[in-house]
């Protein structure tokens, strides 16, 4: 196992929901936390607050990660104020469903832009910071299932997630020379506002065609990231981890099971 202890961590789009959760996670791991947010600044000083109950430095600054000429700017002052980033996590994301047929170009761009392109910048700052500092690193990008298996209606967010994860393994090959190491965690359905269940606890909403039978909590996602982010997982890069409660099991079952149309709709 390495020597490597994180200290400093950003996390973008940990207003809320995975984000946030993964904030938490890594202060409670030792970690000082750089939070960004995009037009929810009293949610994102929430999640500063919990981060600051563990005892760690919170720091919050605005980010529009589709905003590219300015993305890395932001990047660079969390950096600053942390005094360093040992783990950086690339959250920030949104989905634009529409069938193909019928999804616009302003649609596709906004979701690609957020998704790939905003991940690409704001995760390149953050690469070049750790390669500067010699010190080694965590690179984790959240991407979904949906990284490895399509669903009906989310062609842009389908290719923005399947680009990304094929852009995270580059960078794992890249930067592994730096002592960095570059991973994915892909959710499957998670209990968040994304989702439309927020406030719910994912133990009492049945999915049935969930191995496990429920959509996961925030937290699990987090675990997994701080697992990746922690010293623990010092030989494992280019991964992609799903943690979906067995969902992307079920793609020959729902199959041979599944006896109507009406997964075919958005």
């Amino acid at each position: 196992m390495s020597d490597f202890q994180p200290t400093k961590a950003i996390v973008t789009g940990s207003e809320s929901g995975i984000g946030r959760a993964t904030a938490v996670a890594l202060a409670e791991a030792g970690m000082d936390v750089g939070i960004t947010y995009l037009s929810e600044p009293h949610r994102a000083e929430e999640t500063a607050e919990e981060v600051r109950k563990t005892g760690r430095r919170a720091f919050v600054e605005q980010i529009d990660v589709s905003d590219l000429a300015g993305a890395a700017s932001v990047i660079d002052r969390l950096v600053s104020q942390l005094g360093g980033v040992d783990v950086f996590v690339a959250d920030a994301g949104t989905g634009d469903n529409a069938p193909f047929l019928e999804m616009t170009l302003d649609q596709w761009r906004h979701t690609v832009s957020t998704d790939l392109d905003g991940a690409f910048v704001t995760m390149q700052a953050a690469a070049k910071h750790m390669v500067q500092a010699g010190t080694g690193g965590r690179i984790i990008g959240i991407t979904s299932v949906h990284e490895h298996q399509p669903r009906y209606g989310s062609s842009a967010y389908d290719a923005a997630k399947h680009g990304l994860g094929g852009l995270l393994k580059t960078m794992a090959i890249e930067l592994a020379e730096h002592g960095i190491t570059v991973n994915a965690v892909a959710p499957g359905e998670i209990a968040t506002r994304m989702t439309g269940a927020e406030d719910e606890d994912p133990h009492t909403i049945d999915r049935p065609g969930v191995p496990l039978g429920r959509p996961g909590n925030a937290w699990e996602i987090a675990a997994a990231v701080a697992f990746l982010a922690s010293r623990a997982s010092s030989y494992i890069t280019g991964v992609s981890l799903p943690v979906d409660g067995g969902m992307l099991q079920m793609g020959p079952h729902g199959g041979s099971h599944i006896t109507s149309n009406d997964w075919r709709s958005a």
